[in-house]
């Protein structure tokens, strides 16, 4: 007897919850159905929506698209239209699951009621719409007990997504006598404005007091080697208050690396194409890094980090994404929101990098403020040298990681839920 067709929607954002909470999931799902026998094994059609969200970067559809894994992907400017003609995209089989894995939970409690199908929501840190989803896979214990009593019989904690990263054996990184030292300054076209051209300076003063540190970036899947060209010129307005410049870019052949920038003094930082590139990483002493999702995944690695917000370029808002970029061209406004989020945004949260959040207390260092590409070489230089520091940060990081297995476990909860339908 044929089987029916059921559809598998999972709602997501940004590049981060793609490659640490999608890609795994979608690889469980596939491996758990394939082992099932043939009579018990789903015909389902895997289907991606990218939802609206200020985190994410416009290059998601093209990174999903290029795994080859879904039947269709919605672009996060579609939403909306999906929303309310989702048969102008696709037929949608009668049965299916939405699972939230990425963005607000409010769009895919959305997204499963305008198609009838069940809701499985991934909780983090909090469930916000315990009501409305079928049910709930949670990270921990503490995302459970947060859930009104009437409504925890629909929560299973599964463990931590960002635990399941798997790291390849390959080739060792280096020999013992080198230092790695990863720098990541974003992926968005604001981080970037700020990142590219400061960080580019903190490598140059890192170099210049110690010869032996290398340098490697690991390009986000949603940006290119043609964006540190322009975000290190006079295009970007930015660029003028650093000294340091990109000399040439360099392809590489035979080599870990994919590209070699040279900065104006001399610096080499190595560029990595290769997303995720959890095992390259995993081997270095420190990461430098911007805010956001990443610091996630390198809490994942256990690798030590330095989280850096310069907030002395916010006055330049005009180059930011969204909402924020266009009411920001008017002069008056552009100081307004300046002056909020100094003097109110950022002296009422207290932590700004992932593994702090989720800690409540300071694991990994963070700078923000006025800060200079000195200061900052300055105190990674200290860290570098103070090896007990390095394993403390590490250790504490390997403390809050999450249990292993929340994929699988996830998976199994929506073959689970196919078979209720």
């Amino acid at each position: 007897m044929k089987k029916k067709l059921v559809a598998v929607v999972i709602v997501s954002n940004g590049p981060g919850e793609l490659s640490t909470w999608v890609n795994p999931v979608v690889d469980e799902l596939n491996k758990i159905n394939k082992s099932l026998c043939d009579d018990d094994k789903h015909d389902f059609a895997l289907r991606l929506v990218l939802v609206p969200c200020p985190n994410a970067t416009g290059k998601e559809f093209f990174v999903a698209n290029s795994w080859n894994k879904f039947e269709l992907i919605t672009k996060s400017k579609s939403f909306w239209k999906l929303l309310i003609k989702p048969h102008s995209f696709a037929n949608w089989p009668k049965k299916g699951v939405v699972i939230f894995l990425g963005g607000d939970q409010l769009w895919s409690i959305l997204l499963a009621k305008r198609l009838g199908y069940l809701n499985i929501t991934y909780a983090e840190w909090i469930s916000r719409w315990p009501k409305w989803t079928n049910e709930i896979a949670a990270m921990n214990e503490k995302v459970k007990e947060l859930i009104p009593k009437r409504y925890k019989h629909k929560c299973k904690v599964i463990g931590d997504l960002m635990a399941d990263i798997e790291l390849n054996r390959e080739v060792p990184l280096r020999n013992k006598d080198k230092h790695y030292i990863a720098l990541l300054p974003g992926s968005k076209k604001a981080k970037l404005s700020v990142g590219i051209p400061f960080f580019l300076e903190v490598a140059d003063h890192i170099a210049e007091e110690n010869q032996n540190i290398n340098f490697l970036i690991p390009i986000a899947p949603t940006t290119d080697k043609s964006e540190y060209l322009f975000f290190q010129s006079n295009k970007n307005p930015i660029a003028k208050y650093y000294s340091s410049k990109i000399k040439t870019i360099k392809n590489l052949k035979d080599s870990r690396f994919d590209y070699v920038i040279e900065t104006s003094k001399n610096t080499k930082i190595y560029l990595i194409k290769k997303h995720p590139c959890y095992e390259i990483l995993k081997e270095c002493d420190l990461a430098i890094t911007t805010i956001g999702a990443n610091t996630a995944e390198l809490a994942a690695i256990t690798l030590p980090m330095l989280v850096i917000l310069p907030t002395q370029h916010l006055n330049m808002m005009n180059a930011w994404d969204g909402i924020f970029g266009v009411i920001a061209k008017i002069s008056f406004i552009n100081r307004f929101l300046t002056f909020i989020i100094k003097n109110f945004y950022f002296k009422k949260k207290k932590f700004f990098a992932w593994p702090n959040i989720k800690a409540k207390r300071m694991i990994v260092p963070e700078r923000i403020g006025n800060i200079s590409p000195r200061k900052i070489a300055k105190e990674v230089l200290f860290l570098i040298k103070n090896k007990d520091q390095l394993k403390r940060i590490r250790d504490n990081l390997h403390k809050e990681r999450g249990e292993k297995g929340a994929a699988k476990k996830l998976a199994s909860i929506i073959i689970n839920s196919i078979n209720k339908l």
